[in-house]
């Protein structure tokens, strides 16, 4: 079905505006800011962005501007900011849960190692007590319980 040039120009009025809208940032619910969404709020059949149809140079100038916004790091579709932002989050949070891990493990070890001294110290308190006890040089000193008698009073 063909249509007037007044239609014509009146589709493309329609278009223009919903682009504007779109690079603005105002997408309507369930959409995003692409050619589908483009159509269906000009309400033109989306077909007539493609190939040689009478808005394919609505659709190249409206995807042009679309990736100049991307490249200057405006987002017009809030949606895909927030992807965008997620996807970072979750990358410093990978790192973060890696650092913690890392630190978990080296807290880990200097507790096994913490452990480990006090046990090796007393191993080596046992067995210097051992090699004393064998040999007759060494004087024993009274233990604490043992009471003097005759204590000054």
């Amino acid at each position: 079905m063909r249509i007037s040039a007044a239609q014509r120009t009146e589709n493309e009025n329609r278009i223009r505006a919903a682009m504007d809208r779109l690079l603005r940032g105002e997408i309507p619910p369930g959409g995003k800011c692409d050619i589908k969404t483009l159509a269906s709020e000009a309400t033109v059949d989306r077909t007539a962005f493609y190939g040689t149809r009478p808005y394919a140079h609505l659709r190249v100038k409206f995807e042009r501007h679309l990736n100049t916004l991307r490249e200057t790091g405006e987002i017009p579709d809030p949606r895909e900011a927030q992807i965008t932002r997620l996807k970072a989050e979750t990358t410093r949070l990978k790192e973060r849960l890696l650092r913690s891990e890392q630190t978990v493990g080296e807290l880990t070890d200097f507790r096994t190692q913490a452990l480990a001294r006090p046990a090796a110290q007393y191993e080596e308190i046992v067995r210097l007590r051992g090699a004393a006890g064998a040999s007759n040089r060494v004087a024993r000193l009274p233990s604490s319980r043992t009471t003097v008698i005759g204590s000054c009073s």
